[in-house]
This record gives C-alpha cells, sequence and structure tokens, in this order.
C-alpha cells in the first residue's frame, strides 16, 4: 500500500511574488492570504507578492509568510482532491504541516510563528549568533568535533540540522562556529560554509525563545490527529494534540532531525513525497535520502499541472 508524504519547507524558501499565481486563480487562497492578514494586524500577503526582500528576509515575516503560502499551496492540493497520509515540516514547516491536518487553526499558527521569529531573533543579538553548512563528512564526526570544541572554548556550537546526507547545519556562538569550521574543514569535511542569517536556530542558546513560545502557545487549541505528523525533535509520528505542543517548545531549541524523519517515513511505506509550498529545498533533501522514491512539489500553477499528472499515472 503506497502512501503520500506532504513535506512543508521551513525558512530560506521565501522569495518575493510567491503564491501570487494560486492568489490570482483559486477563490481559498485569496482567503488564507485575508485571514493572515486579519490574524498579523499587517499586510504579509503585499510582503509576500511585493517585498521589500529585506523586509521578507526579516525572521518574524519569513515565518508566517512560508506558513501562510505553504497553507494555500496545501487548499490547491484539496480542490484538486489530493490529501495526505501523513506529514512533516522542517523546522517551522512543521506548523505549516499541522495545519494542513487540522491540528492547528491557520489564524493561530500564523501568530504563534511570527511571535516566534521575534523571539529566536531576540534570544541571540545579531552579530552574535551564526550558522555554517557542513558537506561531505558523517554525522557522528560533525557532533563530536561541535562537542569537543563547546567544551574547549565554553560557548556554544551543535549539529543542528541533519539534512540529508552529507549535509548538516551547525549552530551556536560566532568564535566556536568559526572554530568548529576550522576543526571540520581539517577532519575532511569538502566544505563547511557560513550561512546569511541573523541568530544560531535550533541550537541550545535558542532555550529563552523556546521558553516565551510555551507561553503563547499555551492557551492555543492544539487537537488530536488522525493523520500523523512526524515530529522534528523525535523524527517519529505524533498524534497527540497535548504531545504535539510539547515538542513544538522543544523544537525551537532542539536539533531538526530531517534526515532520520524521511527514512522513517519511507520505513512506514511512503513512496511518494510532495513538498507543499515555495521553493524545491526539501525535494532535493528527499532525492538523496530516499533514492528511487517520487518527489513532487507544488508552489505554483506549473509545479501543481506536474504533481497532479504524476499522481494520477
Amino acid at each position: 500500500m503506497s502512501k503520500i508524504a506532504f513535506v512543508f519547507p521551513g525558512q530560506g524558501s521565501q522569495t518575493v511574488g510567491m503564491c501570487k499565481a494560486f492568489y490570482d486563480e483559486y477563490a481559498v487562497v485569496r482567503e488564507i492570504f485575508e485571514e493572515a492578514d486579519d490574524a498579523l494586524g499587517y499586510s504579509i500577503s503585499k510582503m509576500c507578492f511585493e517585498g521589500p526582500a529585506e523586509d521578507l528576509k526579516l525572521t518574524a515575516n519569513t515565518q508566517p509568510a512560508i506558513l501562510t503560502v505553504s497553507t494555500a499551496c496545501g487548499a490547491v492540493l484539496k480542490e484538486h482532491g489530493i490529501s495526505c497520509d501523513v506529514a512533516a515540516g522542517h523546522s517551522l514547516g512543521e506548523y505549516s504541516a499541522l495545519v494542513n491536518v487540522g491540528a492547528m487553526k491557520f489564524a493561530d499558527a500564523v501568530v504563534a510563528v511570527h511571535k516566534r521569529g521575534e523571539f529566536m531573533q531576540e534570544a541571540v543579538p545579531v552579530g552574535e549568533g551564526s550558522m555554517a553548512a557542513v558537506l561531505g563528512l558523517e554525522s557522528e564526526k560533525i557532533v563530536e568535533i561541535c562537542k569537543a570544541v563547546e567544551a574547549q572554548m565554553g560557548a556554544a556550537v551543535q549539529a543542528v540540522n541533519f539534512n540529508c546526507p552529507g549535509q548538516v547545519v551547525i549552530a551556536g556562538a560566532v568564535a566556536p562556529v568559526n572554530k568548529a569550521i576550522e576543526e571540520l574543514k581539517a577532519a575532511g569535511a569538502k566544505r563547511a560554509v557560513l550561512l546569511p542569517v541573523s541568530a544560531p536556530f535550533h541550537s541550545t542558546l535558542m532555550q529563552p525563545a523556546a521558553n516565551r513560545l510555551a507561553e503563547v502557545l499555551a492557551p492555543m487549541e492544539i487537537k488530536d490527529i488522525v493523520i500523523p505528523v512526524v515530529a522534528n525533535v523525535t523524527a517519529q509520528e505524533v498524534v497527540s494534540g497535548a504531545e504535539i505542543k510539547k515538542l513544538l517548545i522543544k523544537q525551537a531549541a532542539s536539533p531538526v532531525l530531517w534526515e532520520t524523519s524521511v527514512r522513517n517515513m519511507v520505513a512506514n511505506g511512503v513512496d511518494t513525497f510532495v513538498e507543499v509550498g515555495p521553493g524545491k529545498v526539501l525535494t532535493g533533501f528527499t532525492k538523496k535520502i530516499a533514492k528511487g522514491m517520487t518527489a513532487l512539489n507544488v508552489e505554483d500553477p506549473l509545479s501543481l499541472e506536474k504533481t497532479l499528472a504524476a499522481l494520477k499515472a
């Protein structure tokens, strides 16, 4: 029995103009953008469609923008009668997954991720934290080197995104991240490049953000679900609303176990992955993790047409 997974992108997939074609064509998409603007109290629609890119790139805007676009793309798939058997999302994308399967109300999620973005940015002042992508070195070796550098320097640096074979992202304070880059290259990493981000996401330095996020999520209803979501923190399926809330709080300051999440979905019978939302980052990861599986995406009318054709075939 073949299964479909919807996977939802995280920060970095945003582009000015995203989702405009769907907005022009589908009433349900216009309603979602209106709901986002109302919930946030400013026009995320205008920012998505017109920019400027500098504003869209700010974490507190990027997160609700990508959530809104991903939710809209999911709604377009539903209009065409396509749903999933399991869902997952990379970092912020986990909220998009939860909205898609009915665990969270969209208006709640859009406010939560806007605050999440603010809290993450405020947890570490700009210029004090950084992230780097490490290519071509085993995860275990990366973890080991980060631990050694952290112990030596007495400041945080950790492996935080286990994305796909040969790609792990590290994060922490600027000096230990730079030191770790040197050590990782010496240990045989093909490349270790600093990322253009404004905070060390998913590192232990994000704990203050996780604590503040707990207060925002506390009054929000997260329902038990029928279609499971694979959580970033555990790489396991979760259906209990109470458990989901706990994991979302933990997720802000914990590593994203993406590669294991995808492998576990395949082990549970998934053979088709549809990236729902802007960009094709996760589609690229899927092709490296789950070779031979079908990897599709939906972000505009052309990709929708291709995906519908592939699913019908």
